[in-house]
């Protein structure tokens, strides 16, 4: 069974029903060089035609007639055919930029008809004996390149049926002497032969061509899957030239550099000089391999780069890998934690069931009349410290059993309302001290409601606990609004109170981490864990020394941006 959402996504796609259109395959590709090369074809058809008629018209007109060339009405035959010549080849320019006939057709009339103007030109000049008999050659060479070697042969058969039916004409009506039939065949054989080479030569060429062009669009397509892979990894990649310019850099690599726009052609020497610096020391360094695990300040930033030459020399480029310090601490965190989490929760499980004897019976004595006042010191003493006891059990316990985030759409200041009045009833002491604001009437996240219900109690609790000064009762605010940078929304919790003192900013969020003398250090650890499992960010914001700020950042999430839209119209 298909879920809702599955069902009106598809839904959503026959009725706005466009597919997206499917990239072009390599045959496609193929139709389409093809054309550009015949449109390129009869471009370079129409330069040489006029070329090789304007000489041609130089021969029969200057010098002066020479005895190869005939009678003085044979030139002037010759310079008529020339003239219709000519006009052909412009009539070929009208018709190329009308597109009709077919480019092929075009090429191939033009073929045909050079091969008989240059057959009659030759039997004019005085048959094959003249030289004018490789005329037809060169048409039947430039048919065989333009047509990509197809009709090859068949241009050479009419060139071959040309020179050898002008022969026999020739000697039927002048007599023998006046021509040679071995000439004539020979003749015949270069067209063939020219031909033949052509086209083979052609083949391989486009066949060179096809591949080259394959092996681009590979070569591209790799290109870009590099890019992809690349800018997904959560590893900051920066690859720079030997003048330290950059080449490429990965968001992750913007984020921990804290330069978000960031482009290809910029000195890393004015977006990072910590980086440079570091870069510097490396390239000078005698043990290379020390300068690796060398920690960078870069900003809020704590980097260790490593640096990967990418030739012999640093003057052919660098990619310097970025690790970000926090990201490693919290992953050899987890893993710490993933190692002795079952050891843990059975320990806390064993450690609760005693424990639940112990405070039991300290209940029961607390009721016994024959209690003086210093038993009621020690009995107050042991009842604290196992609901102590029973907190951290309780906390590690909640941290085991951690299930993964099923999230849902919903309207963040609807629910907030909600967690607000349940808070204000299971607290009742604190409800004066808790307010809701939003800054828009919907704000649409998708989250897990029971994980963000435990994030804000731990977040609420720790700011009712820390929220206080001066003796004033502590005031807490959830505040709800968009979020420009980056785009999404954002849920401040804040209070009264000091804030936290800046030694403490980066271990507040590290297990067991706490400054009360009743606290697990639990808390805000969890709060985070959560966050990341929601895919939410999770930050103290420092910059407000007077008072504390948690914030939790939501992306923006198109399905559940929708899901608030349609509920909220009437």
């Amino acid at each position: 069974m298909q879920a809702p959402w599955q069902r009106q996504t598809r839904g959503g796609h026959r009725r706005h029903g466009r597919a997206r259109a499917p990239a072009p395959s390599h045959d496609h590709q193929d139709a389409l060089r093809r054309v550009a090369r015949a449109d390129s074809a009869l471009i370079w058809l129409l330069l040489y035609r006029p070329v090789l008629a304007a000489l041609l018209w130089l021969l029969f007109s200057y010098p002066p007639p020479q005895p190869w060339l005939g009678s003085d009405a044979t030139v002037a035959v010759a310079r008529i055919i020339l003239a219709l010549h000519a006009l052909s080849v412009l009539a070929g320019g009208l018709m190329i930029a009308l597109r009709r006939p077919r480019r092929a057709r075009q090429i191939q009339s033009a073929i045909v008809l050079d091969i008989i103007v240059y057959t009659l030109l030759m039997h004019l000049a005085g048959g094959v004996a003249s030289g004018l008999g490789l005329l037809p050659a060169i048409a039947v060479i430039a048919g065989a390149i333009l047509m990509e070697g197809r009709l090859s042969l068949l241009f050479a058969a009419l060139a071959t049926v040309g020179v050898i039916g002008q022969q026999v004409y020739t000697h039927l009506t002048a007599g023998a002497a006046s021509g040679s039939y071995p000439q004539a065949g020979l003749l015949g054989l270069t067209y063939f032969a020219v031909g033949v080479l052509a086209h083979v030569m052609t083949r391989r060429l486009r066949a060179s061509e096809r591949l080259a062009a394959r092996r681009q669009s590979d070569l591209a397509d790799l290109a870009r899957l590099n890019d992809n892979v690349i800018q997904r990894m959560s590893m900051g990649v920066v690859a720079i030239d030997g003048e330290h310019r950059l080449l490429l850099l990965n968001d992750a690599a913007r984020q921990l550099l804290d330069t978000p726009g960031a482009q290809p052609g910029e000195r890393l020497l004015r977006l990072a000089p910590p980086l440079e610096d570091w870069l510097l020391h490396r390239l000078r360094a005698v043990d290379a391999a020390d300068q690796d695990d060398v920690l960078v300040r870069i900003g809020d930033n704590e980097v260790l780069p490593s640096l990967r030459l990418l030739g012999d020399s640093p003057g052919h480029g660098a990619l310097i890998y970025l690790r970000d310090r926090r990201e490693l601490l919290r992953q050899a965190q987890e893993m710490k934690l993933a190692a002795l989490g079952g050891l843990t929760a059975s320990i806390a499980h064993n450690i609760r069931n005693p424990l639940s004897s112990v405070t039991h019976a300290a209940q029961l004595l607390g009721e016994s009349p024959r209690l003086d006042a210093a038993d009621t010191d020690l009995l107050a003493i042991v009842q604290r410290n196992a609901r102590r006891v029973d907190e951290t059990v309780s906390s590690i316990l909640a941290l085991s059993r951690r299930h993964a985030a099923a999230r849902v759409d919903l309207d963040l200041v609807a629910w907030l309302r909600a967690f607000a009045d349940e808070y204000r009833g299971n607290h009742p002491e604190r409800a004066a001290g808790l307010r809701v604001l939003s800054d828009s009437a919907a704000l649409p996240v998708r989250v897990d409601p029971r994980h963000l219900g435990q994030m804000l109690h731990n977040l609420c609790d720790n700011a009712f606990q820390h929220g206080h000064r001066d003796g004033t009762a502590a005031q807490v605010v959830l505040h709800a609004a968009h979020h420009s940078h980056p785009r999404g929304i954002r849920l401040d919790v804040r209070d009264t109170g000091p804030g936290v003192a800046p030694e403490h900013h980066r271990q507040i969020f590290e297990p067991f981490f706490t400054t009360a003398a009743n606290g697990t250090g639990l808390g805000l650890y969890i709060a985070r864990t959560l966050a990341e499992a929601n895919g939410i960010r999770l930050e103290y914001i420092s910059a407000e020394p007077a008072a504390g700020r948690f914030r939790l950042l939501f992306g923006m999430d198109r399905r559940a941006a929708s899901a608030a839209t349609a509920a909220a119209a009437p």
